[in-house]
C-alpha cells in the first residue's frame, strides 16, 4: 500500500506545474513538511510509477511541427476555434504561450519527480539487504530526468552541432527539488553531456530486465544513450550502444501473423499491450490534439503512397476515413489513437542500420534493413536488398526510418539533425491560398519556451 508520504509529494509535484522556478512558492514555508522523507523505498518507487504524475507523457509540438500529417482547408479554418494558437502552430509562425498543461510543464514536473526521489535517496542508507531496491530506485530517476532532458532538447533547443554547441542555448538543467535554486538555461553541449552522464550512471544501477516496460530496465538506457548520440551526429557511441540494447531484446514482431498480433491486420488496435518490442512505454503529450489523424487530421499523401501494397504496414498501420484521406492506426499505444514515443527494437535497428552506412559498413546496414522488411512485408513478396552504394544505402534507410517510425515523435529531431548534414528537407504547408515554408536549419526549429517561464525566470527566449 502506497502511504501517505506519497500523497503529500503528489500534491507537490502538482503544485509545480504551476509555480516551476518561482521562489515565492517557498514563501509558505508550511509546504516544506510535504516533502519531508519518509526513509521508504517503496514510496520513491511508487513515486516514479504513480501514473497520475507521470503518464511516460513526452512532447508533441515537435510532431505537431513536422511534416507527417496535413489540414485541409475545413479542417485548418476550424483549428483555431478548437485550439487556440492551434494555425501559429501548424504554420510555424509561434506566438508566446503559457507553460500551463504544456510539453514544457510536463516535462519539467517528470524532472521534479526525479530531483525529489534523488533528493530523498541521499537520506536513507543503503544496506546490503535494500541495495537492489535502492539502485533501482535511483537508477530509474536518473534515467527519467535524462528522458525528459533529451525531449526538451530536442524541441526547445538548436540542432546539435559540434562547432557551436558551447554557445547554442540549450535548456534549464534543473538537478534538485528545492525551488529556490534558479533556473538557467544551459548551452547545448551541456545539455547533451548531462543526459549523457545520467544514462551512463543509471545503466550500471538498473535492472537488466523491467517488471513492466513503463519501468527502465538496461535495454531502455542502452537505447536512450542511442537516440542521444544519433542526434549528436556522434554514429559510433549509437553504434555501439545500439549493439548493447540489441543484445537484450532484439525481438521483431511479424506482421504476417504473431502471437503479439491480436486482431486482423485491417483492424484497429491490433498490437497487444506491450508488444514484445517495446523496451520502454512511452506516448506523445495528447494536449494538442492537431497531428492525431483519428479525429482531425491527414496523413501525408506523399508518404503513404511511398508504402507498396505488398508492404504490410500500408495496412497495419492506415485506414481510410470518410474524407477519403487516411489516418494512422498503427501505434504501438495502449490504443490505437495513443501515439507510442518510447523506444522499441525496430527503432534500434533502424539506428544501428544507419550507423554501419555512415561509418562504412554498408553490408552490415542492409543486412539490418533486410531483417527488418522480412517482417514487414506480405511473406514472399520481398528481395533483400543488395545496395552497394553508401550513398544509396543511406537513402533507403532513412526512406525506411520514415516509413517505420511513423508518428512516433521522432520525425522533428530527424529533420533537425539531418538537415544539419545537409539533407536539405524543406517543410511546405499549403492553406488557403497561401503557402507556408520552413526552411532548414531555420532558428525556428528551436521551439519558443512558455512566455511565463521566461518572465518568471529571466532566461533567453530562442531567436524567431
Amino acid at each position: 500500500m502506497i502511504t501517505s508520504v506519497f500523497y503529500n509529494k503528489a500534491i507537490i509535484v502538482l503544485l509545480s506545474i504551476f509555480f516551476f522556478s518561482c521562489n515565492k512558492f517557498l514563501d509558505k514555508k508550511s509546504n516544506t513538511a510535504l516533502v519531508t522523507p519518509n526513509n521508504n523505498l517503496s514510496d520513491l518507487q511508487a513515486l516514479l510509477d504513480a501514473p497520475s504524475m507521470f503518464k511516460n507523457k513526452t512532447p508533441a509540438l515537435g510532431e505537431v511541427s513536422s511534416d507527417e500529417y496535413f489540414l485541409d482547408d475545413d479542417l485548418f479554418s476550424s483549428a483555431e476555434s478548437m485550439n487556440s494558437g492551434s494555425q501559429n502552430l501548424y504554420t510555424w509562425r509561434y506566438y508566446p504561450a503559457n507553460s500551463g498543461g504544456n510539453d514544457w510543464s510536463q516535462c519539467y514536473t517528470c524532472i521534479y519527480v526525479s530531483n525529489l526521489v534523488l533528493d530523498d535517496l541521499n537520506k536513507i542508507k543503503r544496506t546490503s539487504s535494500n541495495a537492489a531496491e535502492f539502485d533501482q530506485v535511483r537508477g530509474a530517476a536518473l534515467f527519467y530526468r535524462a528522458y525528459y532532458f533529451l525531449e526538451l532538447l530536442w524541441d526547445f533547443a538548436k540542432a546539435y552541432d559540434k562547432a557551436t554547441a558551447d554557445k547554442d542555448w540549450g535548456i534549464a538543467l534543473r538537478t534538485t527539488s528545492d525551488f529556490n535554486v534558479k533556473s538557467v538555461r544551459s548551452s547545448n553541449l551541456e545539455g547533451y553531456n548531462k543526459v549523457i552522464s545520467d544514462v551512463k550512471l543509471s545503466v550500471d544501477l538498473l535492472p537488466d530486465y523491467a517488471l513492466l516496460p513503463t519501468r527502465p530496465a538496461k535495454a531502455a538506457a542502452y537505447g536512450l544513450l542511442t537516440r542521444c548520440y544519433l542526434s549528436m551526429g556522434d554514429f559510433r557511441n549509437c553504434l555501439q550502444y545500439a549493439d548493447s540494447a540489441l543484445e537484450l531484446n532484439s525481438q521483431l514482431m511479424d506482421y504476417n501473423g504473431d502471437p503479439d498480433i491480436i486482431a486482423d491486420i485491417d483492424s484497429k488496435g491490433i498490437f497487444k499491450e506491450f508488444n514484445k518490442e517495446i523496451i520502454f512505454y512511452s506516448e506523445i503529450n495528447n494536449s494538442y490534439f492537431l497531428f492525431n489523424t483519428n479525429t482531425f487530421s491527414n496523413v501525408d499523401t506523399t508518404l503513404y503512397n511511398a508504402y507498396s501494397l505488398s508492404d504490410l504496414r500500408r495496412r497495419v498501420f492506415f485506414y481510410k476515413k470518410n474524407n477519403g484521406y487516411n489516418a494512422f492506426k498503427g501505434s504501438y499505444g495502449l490504443k490505437y489513437n495513443y501515439y507510442f514515443s518510447g523506444i522499441a527494437t525496430d527503432e534500434l535497428l533502424l539506428s544501428r542500420a544507419e550507423c554501419y552506412v555512415r561509418l562504412g559498413d554498408v553490408d552490415k546496414g542492409i543486412k539490418d534493413l533486410n531483417h527488418l522488411l522480412l517482417n514487414r512485408y506480405k511473406t514472399g513478396s520481398f528481395t533483400p536488398l543488395k545496395i552497394s552504394d553508401r550513398k544509396d544505402a543511406l537513402q533507403v534507410i532513412l526512406e525506411e526510418r520514415q516509413k517505420e517510425l511513423f508518428m512516433r515523435g521522432l520525425r522533428w529531431m530527424d529533420i533537425k539533425r539531418l538537415n544539419k548534414v545537409g539533407e536539405n528537407i524543406v517543410l511546405k504547408r499549403f492553406n488557403e491560398g497561401t503557402a507556408y515554408t520552413l526552411m532548414p536549419n531555420s532558428n525556428i526549429y528551436a521551439l519558443p519556451i512558455p512566455e511565463d517561464i521566461i518572465k518568471l525566470t529571466g532566461m533567453p527566449q530562442n531567436e524567431r
